[in-house]
This record gives C-alpha cells, sequence and structure tokens, in this order.
C-alpha cells in the first residue's frame, strides 16, 4: 500500500489577485495545492462544493464580507478556515471567531507565520479525516457526551456534533480533565501549535460556539462552566 499522502488543498479567497498569486507561489513549491476565488459568492461555491484541507479567508470582500461567507460556509462543514483581517482590528478577530473560523492572521503577516498557521489548521484537518491506530486514545464519555479521539468525533444524546477542528480539540482536552478547571493558558498551550498573545481571546471564542453546539446556558450550565479568572470546567454528570 502506497504511504503517499495527497497534497494539501488549500482555496484562497481574497480579491487581491496579487496577494493570490503571492501565496500560492510561496505554498505550491512547499506542497499544497493551491486555488484562487475573488469574491464572496464564488468562495462559497467552491467551498462547499469540493474538499479542501484549509481555506485561507479575507475579511474584506467585493460585494460580501467575509463573515457572511464563513456563516454559508459553516452551514455544511467544518473545513479549518484562517481568517485574514485588517491590521490590529480585534473587531474582526472576535467576530470571526464567534462565526466559527479557527484562527486569524494580521494582513501585516509574514509568510513564515501564515505557514506555521497553516500546517497546523492543515494537520488537524488530516488527523480529522484518517483514522488513528486502534492502541490510540480511548473514548470518553461524560453523561449524554461521547468524544471519541481516534475518529474525532464527538456526539451529545447519540447526535453527532457539528464541530470543527479546533473546538474539538477543546471539548477533548477538557473531557480528559473533566470535573477539574482547566486555564485559558493551559487550554491554549494544548490546542495552539503557534506563540499565543497574552490578550488571545480566541479560547473564549471558541467555548462560546461550542456551548451554542452543546445547548448550554452559561447561567445555568449543563456541560461547561466558567470560573472566573481560573478557566473552564467540563462538569461530570450530577457535579453541581
Amino acid at each position: 500500500m502506497s504511504s503517499i499522502q495527497p497534497s494539501p488543498r488549500i482555496l484562497l479567497v481574497d480579491d487581491d489577485r496579487k496577494l493570490c498569486a503571492l501565496l500560492a507561489d510561496y505554498l505550491t513549491p512547499l506542497g499544497y495545492e493551491v486555488e484562487a476565488v475573488h469574491t464572496g459568492p464564488d468562495g462559497i461555491e467552491r467551498a462547499t462544493g469540493e474538499a479542501w484541507h484549509a481555506i485561507i479567508l479575507d475579511v474584506m470582500l467585493p460585494g460580501m464580507d467575509g463573515f457572511e461567507v464563513l456563516k454559508a460556509i459553516r452551514k455544511v462543514n467544518t473545513v479549518p478556515v484562517l481568517m485574514l483581517t485588517g491590521r490590529g482590528d480585534e473587531t474582526d478577530r472576535i467576530v470571526g471567531l464567534e462565526v466559527g473560523a479557527d484562527d486569524y492572521l494580521p494582513k501585516t503577516f509574514s509568510m513564515r507565520e501564515l505557514l506555521a498557521r497553516l500546517r497546523a489548521v492543515t494537520r488537524r484537518a488530516v488527523q480529522a479525516a484518517v483514522p488513528h491506530a486502534p492502541e490510540s486514545e480511548p473514548d470518553m464519555i461524560v453523561g449524554p457526551l461521547h468524544i471519541s479521539p481516534s475518529t474525532r468525533v464527538a456526539t451529545l444524546d447519540d447526535s453527532p456534533l457539528p464541530l470543527t477542528p479546533v473546538e474539538f480539540d477543546i471539548l477533548a482536552a477538557l473531557a480528559r480533565a473533566k470535573g477539574r478547571v482547566k486555564s485559558r493558558e493551559r487550554l491554549l498551550e494544548e490546542i495552539r501549535d503557534r506563540e499565543w498573545e497574552v490578550f488571545d481571546r480566541s479560547i473564549d471564542m471558541h467555548i462560546s460556539a461550542l456551548r451554542k453546539k452543546l445547548g448550554d446556558d452559561v447561567r445555568a450550565p449543563r456541560f461547561i462552566r466558567t470560573l472566573r479568572s481560573a478557566g473552564y470546567m467540563l462538569l461530570e454528570p450530577g457535579q453541581p
């Protein structure tokens, strides 16, 4: 059996054609298959109609912004999405993460930083697509939640949860420590394959998205409890 893996397929959705050509020239020799579209509707059509390892999506697009494109993508699949945001615009980053982006990168990025972020999200996509060996981590059951690290599938009351790769990683990390607090810093260290900033709010945004998918109430949590200034905890059944 051949061990050759297919080239990771990357879709660029950005109206800056020069930047798209620059990224393609940089990534193609590194083994990536890169295609680009330049409008929101074209991005939705390609992103939802084909299989990709990751999508690089600009916030500012003519006629339809990147957030609307991402919302449409998330209705169909959980492909990793790396959003490009305006320089220093925290609002763009927060909104992107709330809508379902896996990571964000300012438009002032360096190619090395882009490659590091891209490798991180594509690695998760490959892990999600390829079942692990039988001796991998056993399934975790927390009340009605069933989390399978080997297949990267989580179910609630036997119904699959449509989690992005990052959301699955956070839920699995919380499940491994069920009943105990996980600090934001510790969660960031476990799920990020990059350096994080002191004021990185991505964990909060991903937790918020997880709660929505779990049908959880932050004021009376059934699953994820926030402990102010401490972190997050996945509650065990019956835990007050």
